[in-house]
């Protein structure tokens, strides 16, 4: 049987990791971020208080669909500290993802962010992968809603032949965004060609080849 102080270590332990799983807590009521201010920090400094206003704290960004005539044929349109400055030690964020028919928001982890959607309109096929390489897939009509754990590759993608659309929610301010296609064969500077040949069994060439569909438009 554990001892108090035993006992009283691990509470703390796990207090610990809950409060580090998200974005600090805020300290005061409001820190509107001063995004221009060239002081770095984890987040971003506030902003004089007597400057804040409303606009701080709106944005009509995610109220019409987002133009998908791209390569995967979707777009994802943040609703973060980015835009919306108030939103700057309160750790939530939205985003708006808009399909093509056969759109695809390709394979990609959020670091700092749990995502849960929300289904506006359309069908969708989703899944997500855990680190044991289970794949947890799910199709999703309107109004369905579906979690994707922190951290965890996933991806959405539209086989139905009318457009389809979702809200996204994100426990950060900021969660990042990592596309493993355009992490791997679009960095900069690039990842060696051996080491993706090597990693994913394939030959130089073909890497090559791959790292070209991900080369900036000139």
């Amino acid at each position: 049987m554990a001892s108090p102080t035993q006992t009283l270590l691990l509470l703390l332990t796990v207090f610990f990791f809950i409060s580090a799983s998200a974005d600090p807590d805020m300290l005061q009521d409001l820190c509107v971020a001063d995004l221009p201010s060239g002081i770095k920090i984890n987040g971003f400094p506030c902003k004089d208080a007597a400057t804040v206003t409303s606009a701080d704290f709106f944005s009509q960004g995610l109220a019409n669909p987002g133009l998908t005539n791209n390569t995967f044929g979707a777009l994802v349109t943040g609703a973060n500290v980015m835009t919306i400055p108030g939103l700057n030690t309160l750790g939530v964020s939205l985003s708006r993802i808009d399909y093509a028919p056969g759109g695809l928001n390709p394979p990609h982890t959020h670091p700092r962010a749990t995502e849960i959607v929300f289904v506006l309109e359309g069908t969708l096929d989703v899944g997500f992968l855990t680190t044991a390489n289970k794949l947890i897939s799910q199709s999703l009509k309107k109004g369905d809603v579906f979690a994707f754990p922190k951290g965890l590759v996933h991806f959405q993608k539209n086989n139905g032949h009318v457009p389809a659309s979702v809200i996204a929610a994100f426990n950060s301010q900021l969660p990042g965004t990592q596309s493993l296609g355009a992490t791997l064969f679009g960095s900069t500077p690039p990842v060696p060609d051996n080491i993706l040949a090597q990693a994913f069994q394939t030959s130089s060439g073909t890497v090559k080849h791959i790292k070209s569909k991900f080369q900036p438009k000139k």
